[in-house]
């Protein structure tokens, strides 16, 4: 099925920013670099564990575990980007959705950014899945992410402002 009219990939992108007082951009990194930590500040995303070697680097997978009131889901997730204190990105069921964070020095601390787009495959595959429901299955997606984002963000913030920065992704447990 070919994705309709309103399924157009520029349009199913959301960003959120905070600033993160007193905190190196390479300690936010650890933090969220540590999948299996994801779960202490999304609203979503339960946590998850390393298919392959021992923590994030380009082409490493990870298994993210979902949860919403109405369902419970796993996801495959490889990492695209990887660079420590700038940069931790990953795509999500082989390219259908990209998940990002950017982390910028900024005066008293530092500015992550969290992102979300769904690539021109993940527009095309939601089309195959769901057919004629594919746009509401994507606006859903989009709402998720639209309130998800500053969820989160303010939950990372709150975490290592507060000292629980700790574990990073050197942590016992990393590798699934």
């Amino acid at each position: 099925m070919e994705p309709s009219e309103e399924m157009k990939p520029g349009e199913l992108s959301l960003s959120g920013s905070v600033v993160v007082a007193g905190r190196a951009p390479e300690e936010l990194y650890e933090m969220v670099a540590d999948v299996t930590r994801m779960g202490e500040w999304s609203p979503v995303c339960t946590g998850g564990s390393w298919l392959d070697g021992n923590g994030p680097q380009v082409g490493a997978r990870f298994v993210g575990r979902n949860q919403t009131p109405e369902r419970t889901w796993e996801t495959t997730c490889t990492v695209v980007a990887a660079e420590p204190g700038r940069e931790l990105a990953w795509v999500v069921n082989a390219g259908w959705v990209r998940w990002g964070y950017s982390f910028e020095p900024v005066e008293g601390g530092t500015r992550v950014t969290e992102s979300w787009e769904v690539l021109p495959a993940g527009v095309e595959g939601f089309a195959e899945r769901f057919g004629a429901d594919a746009d509401a299955q994507l606006a859903n997606r989009k709402e998720a992410a639209r309130s998800g984002i500053p969820t989160t963000l303010q939950a990372l913030k709150a975490a290592a402002e507060t000292g629980s920065a700790g574990r990073g992704a050197g942590s016992p447990g990393r590798a699934g």
